[in-house]
């Protein structure tokens, strides 16, 4: 390691008490010490400050996609932010002396391989090792790709990842800042042309929302793939119930350092309701006036819901979206999406007088599991006009039906048991379209304890009632397509002004706890869907306790051997080269980094739920519909 020393794996000292948010520089917050960046699941390719040639025809590893121009690859650049804080950055352009539109790779999760890797999901989640080069990015452009389109592409090491100095931190002012910084930096490099757009998926996309916000002057288009804007309501508070999981997984196994990261999951059980912490995490999506395309899709467990609240929010007078059917990794590196992209791009980074601007606003795709979707349908706007509301009333025979019965009864189940759900069902005597947001009217009470934590998905199923599977992002286990809502019912506060017929917006700011007795009205809105139904095929419902997702989950990031040049750089395929292998067992965590997980959250769900239907109880599901030919 040239220039950078590696932290110890005792981590670091003297955690950090305060974090910049808007409206308060030194904001009480939680951090906690970072992965160390020699551990063997960081797959840390070393800091060195060199400048290669990247021939055409060489490989970063064997199998993957060859060069097919020569790229100038400048390696850890340092970049100064405004409090004096450095990171590191790769640089990846054409080379020659032409001035160039820049993409930026914004995350922490390493410039070259890193925590995160295709390799270590099955099947690479249909992404074939040759279909890229290995110097992407992880969700990022693939530089052997764009260099060759005339873009240079920009991998910064956030703020803490890796060799770059400071704490790391998640969403937010001081994210949205150092992009800021970065992306102003790089409009005054000799390459550039002044001209630069954000690209890629998950937390390359969350931070597009964030940055894009600040106003860059030289931050001309954006393209999120698949990023939620809320952390709080999409993620770890979703619903009000506490679920650090996800983000145990992202510190744990995702991110490295040489100091402090954001102690996000326990700030989620620390604040349970929102505070400024949280509304420091909104995107202010009204500030976003610059071009973007915005890629989507029904069935990301934390993305949905907020990647379509982007595009409908920012204030861009060009902004596309496009709904696609698959799953976002392989949505990303499809040639034909990429293709797609670099219109855009060509369009509005370089000028070129291409057909962009008569790409349909919104591209809808509707899932028919059993039959063949629909793809790239062109509608006028999101959500989609043409579908009424239509509403199904729970009934204690387990079905749903349009008609509402005077007569009341109950349904019930015991919250701690493995068969703790109740399913209704709905059978189409015609062909049908659901799209939209769907909302779930219920009438609650909790016997034997003083709060519900509840889970409520509605799916379409065979005219035998069983469910389609399908593949899953990661290819483990099979899944279907579901429409998913979740209500932690102390949490049941609504904003009027923010809260529509489909979509409930809850406060978050209080709890209300349940009396022994007490009945309540709850709304559980389900996040958008497109379903096709065939007469005889089924729309279920299903309510039951929310289950927990323990902090203790490893998705197994970093666990894969990934071979990377000793060298540096890329070599010719026919050339005997030393390989390093990265990567390490999942028993190869420094200890410090398990002892810092936060505890599962104590479920809420005690006793027997009771569901009050008919008469004064209008349960119902408002589902948007309309018959098809």
């Amino acid at each position: 390691m040239d220039g950078i020393s590696l932290a110890k794996q005792d981590g670091p000292k003297g955690a950090p008490s305060t974090l910049r948010i808007y409206g308060n520089d030194a904001y009480q917050a939680k951090f906690r010490r970072s992965r160390a960046i020699d551990a063997p699941r960081a797959r840390y390719t070393g800091f060195k400050n060199e400048t290669l040639t990247l021939k055409s025809g060489t490989i970063r590893r064997e199998g993957a996609l060859a060069l097919t121009c020569d790229i100038l690859f400048e390696r850890d650049v340092a970049v100064a932010l405004r409090d004096g804080t450095t990171i590191y950055a790769d640089i990846f352009r054409p080379t020659g002396d032409k001035k160039v539109p820049a993409i930026v790779a914004w995350s922490p999760y390493g410039k070259q391989v890193g925590g995160p890797a295709l390799d270590d999901i099955p099947h690479r989640s249909g992404v074939p090792l040759s279909a890229t080069s290995g110097l992407e990015k992880f969700e990022g452009p693939d530089p052997a790709y764009w260099v060759a389109q005339g873009y240079a592409i920009l991998h910064p090491d956030s703020r803490g990842a890796y060799a770059s100095e400071g704490n790391a931190t998640f969403w937010g002012r001081q994210l949205a800042e150092d992009g800021y910084d970065f992306i102003e930096w790089a409009a005054k490099q000799p390459w550039s042309s002044g001209k630069l757009a954000l690209s890629g998926n998950s937390w390359l996309a969350i931070s597009q929302w964030y940055i894009a916000a600040e106003r860059p002057p030289h931050l001309t288009a954006i393209a999120p793939w698949e990023g939620f804007t809320d952390p709080f309501r999409d993620m770890v508070n979703r619903g009000g119930i506490p679920n650090p999981a996800f983000t145990e997984a992202v510190v744990t196994t995702c991110m490295a350092g040489n100091t402090f990261v954001e102690d996000m999951p326990q700030m989620s059980i620390d604040h349970q309701t929102i505070s400024e912490y949280w509304e420091d995490k909104v995107a202010r999506l009204d500030r976003i006036s610059v071009p973007a395309y915005v890629v989507s899709s029904y069935s990301n467990p934390i993305h949905t819901r907020g990647t379509f609240t982007g595009f409908r929010s920012i204030r861009s007078k060009d902004k596309w979206l496009r709904i696609h059917n698959t799953f976002e990794w392989p949505d990303y590196y499809n040639p034909e999406h990429v293709q797609d992209l670099k219109k855009f791009f060509d369009y509005y980074l370089k000028g070129e007088k291409n057909d962009w601007q008569t790409t349909p606003r919104v591209r809808l795709s509707i899932l028919d599991p059993g039959h063949a979707d629909t793809v790239n349908r062109p509608v006028e706007e999101w959500p989609v006009p043409g579908y009424p509301v239509e509403k199904f009333y729970l009934h204690a025979d387990r079905t749903l039906s349009n008609k509402h019965t005077t007569t009341g009864s109950t349904v019930s189940y015991e919250a701690e048991t493995e068969n703790s759900l109740i399913t209704f069902t709905h059978v189409f005597e015609k062909k049908t379209e659901v799209v939209g947001y769907m909302n779930l009217h219920l009438w609650v009470e909790a016997i034997g304890s003083d709060d519900m934590e509840l889970l409520a998905y509605a799916e379409k199923r065979d005219k035998d009632g069983n469910v389609f599977p399908l593949p899953s992002a990661t290819g483990e286990v099979p899944s279907t397509v579901s429409a998913v809502g979740l209500l932690r019912v102390s949490h049941r506060a609504l904003d009027p002004e923010l809260s529509t017929e489909l979509e409930p917006y809850l406060t978050h700011k209080k709890e209300q706890l349940l009396s022994p007795g007490q009945i309540v009205r709850v709304e559980v809105g389900l996040w958008p869907t497109a379903l096709r139904f065939h007469p005889g095929e089924q729309l279920t419902l299903t309510v039951r306790a929310a289950p927990k997702t323990s902090t203790k989950y490893d998705k197994g990031f970093g666990v894969s051997i990934v071979p990377v040049p000793a060298r540096g750089g890329t070599f010719k395929p026919d050339e005997k080269v030393e390989i390093v292998e990265l990567g390490g067992g999942m028993d190869s965590q420094p200890e410090f980094v398990n002892a810092q997980r936060v505890e599962t959250p104590a479920s809420r769900n005690k006793g027997t739920h009771v569901f009050h239907l008919g008469g004064e109880y209008e349960s119902v599901l408002l589902v948007p519909l309309a018959e098809v030919s």
